[in-house]
This record gives structure tokens, sequence and C-alpha cells, in this order.
């Protein structure tokens, strides 16, 4: 009789303990990689309002200098998410799929570029066909790679006539273009201000090519297929810090400083671009960029639309 009062016990012991035990989508840390880049801003925003806190998420945030180095820490599975591009998507994805695009983190428009060419101080190139020949510091196998070909593909240059050289990271870019040791560089902002407050002049910008440049928020699948609910979660965090800040875009000053996204010198100097509503890319949009980085021998696969990208977690 002692004997079944004991397995009584455990057992109620054990369902006890399967009752508190997390389900497959209780909410884990997030862990996220990012450069110091406006396209973050939303994603600091809803941390700092906390819209995270609000949908029982916690978020932490990894600062990286480089595509190479986000990559790393996802290859090695130091992070759950990143912004990253479609061309860095499909080197994840190559040979079995590991990530997946769920939203736009940023989009180009015709008033508002995302990468822009620039040229050193005195360097006196205004003109894309001035680049012809001469070396343009660039990220490769990134999207600052194929936007840089591809708005001087725009412009009227043709393959041979573009000659880049790989600087990955953002802030070597900048000091080698304003030490005039490189010619020509890619960049983003807040790095396109700082170049032209110092000197550097912009030759073209991809708002010639608005529909191929764009920046995207991308989880690691496994975590995607564990956690839906936590990705539906975040993205509706999204949502309402895009909609905070395109409502009043003056508003993030003290955030950019605090966030390291803008030097407090360059705060009145950079204008906040209109961030998108909740959207993936195109099937057109990625094969264009997979056209590419197949041209480029970067990818031999054809990797399809539906395993890289999904808008299914947007609200």
């Amino acid at each position: 009789m002692r004997r079944n009062t004991i397995l009584i016990a455990a057992l109620f012991s054990a369902l006890a303990l399967a009752g508190c035990a997390p389900s497959a989508d209780e909410a884990p840390v997030i862990r996220i990689g990012l450069l110091p880049i406006l396209d973050a801003l939303p994603i600091h925003a809803a941390d700092a309002l906390g819209y995270f806190e609000e949908e029982g998420l916690t978020i932490s945030i990894v600062p990286v200098s480089s595509g190479p180095e986000r990559d790393q820490l996802m290859q090695s599975g130091q992070i759950d998410a990143m912004i990253n591009e479609l061309v860095s998507v499909m080197f994840f994805n190559q040979d079995e799929v590991n990530v997946v695009a769920v939203r736009f983190a940023r989009t180009a428009s015709v008033d508002t570029p995302l990468f822009q060419i620039l040229a050193a101080p005195g360097s006196g190139m205004t003109s894309p066909t001035d680049l012809i020949g001469v070396e343009i510091a660039i990220s490769e196998g990134t999207v600052i790679e194929y936007t840089t070909e591809r708005m001087l593909e725009s412009a009227g240059l043709l393959a041979e006539e573009i000659v880049t050289i790989a600087v990955p990271k953002i802030p070597d870019r900048l000091n080698l273009l304003l030490a005039g040791q490189i010619e020509a560089a890619t960049l983003p902002e807040p790095a396109v201000t700082v170049a032209i407050q110092n000197g550097a002049a912009v030759v073209v910008n991809d708002t010639i090519i608005p529909d191929l440049s764009n920046s995207l928020i991308t989880f690691d699948l496994h975590f995607v297929e564990a956690h839906p609910e936590t990705v539906r979660a975040f993205l509706r965090a999204i949502e309402r810090a895009v909609e905070a800040i395109n409502t009043d875009p003056a508003a993030w000053d003290d955030l950019l400083m605090e966030r390291g996204l803008l030097a407090p010198e360059l705060v009145d100097l950079v204008n906040l671009p209109p961030y998108p509503s909740g959207a993936v890319p195109s099937e057109a949009q990625f094969a264009d960029a997979l056209l590419w980085a197949q041209s480029k021998g970067y990818i031999e696969e054809d990797l399809s639309y539906q395993s890289c990208v999904t808008g299914a977690y947007l609200p």
C-alpha cells in the first residue's frame, strides 16, 4: 500500500512538472544583430518604447560593425535575427534553408536613397561616367556590391567598366574615402552625411533603382519554426514603432544618439527616411538579386522565393 502511495505521488509530481514546463512557443530572448544604421531605428524604438515588453518579449541587441561579422554570428548560432538583405539570405540558404526574411527593414524610394556612391574630397568626380575604371570600396557579396553595380549599370556603365575593392566595415570605408586612400565608396546613412560634411561628393544613389534596393529583417529558420507566435509578436511591435516614427520623425534625436545610430553633431543634419509598413520583397525583386548573385558566381543553385521569403508572420 505504501509503495502504491509513493508511485501515485511520483506520478502527480511528474504531471505537475509537465504542466509547468515551457511550451515550444514560450517567448525566448531574441538576440538580434544590428549594424549602426538608420535601418535599425524601428527595432531600437520598439525596445525603448516598451512595445516588445508589452508583447511579452525580451530583446538582446547585439552590435555588429560589418555584414561579415553579423553573418558569422548567425552562422555560429549567437544571434537569432538580423538586419540584412536578399543576397545575404541567399548565401545562407544556398546549401540548405537556414534563414527566412520576414519583413522589410528599409526600402529606397524615388525621393529617399538607401545607398549612395560618393567620390573622395577633391577628386572632382561628379558623374557616373567619372567612375569608369575607378576602384569603388564596397562590402563584397552583399547588398552594397549588388546595388553598386545595379546603380552604375542603370547610369549606363558596362559591367567591365565597374571596378570594386572589398572594404567590409562601414567606418573603414568612410575613413579611407575621407583620407583620399580610396577614390570612391558606397555608403549608407549616417556615413553619407559625414562624408559630405567633410568634402566628399555624391556621384549617384539608388533612387534610380528604388525597386531593387532594400534591407530586411531576417530570422533563423529553426527559431521561426519553434517560435512562430514570438516572431508574430516581434513584428507587431515593429509595426507600432514604424507608425510612431513616421508620425513624428523629429522626435527621435535622443534615441538615435543613445543607441549610437547618429553622433550628436549629425542629428540636425540627417533627416529620417519614411519607414515601410509591413511587407516583404516581391518575387521580381528576389529574382533580380538571384540573377546577379549567380552572374557573379556567388551562388550556383536556383533558390526558390518561397524558401527564402515569407510574409506569413506580418500583422
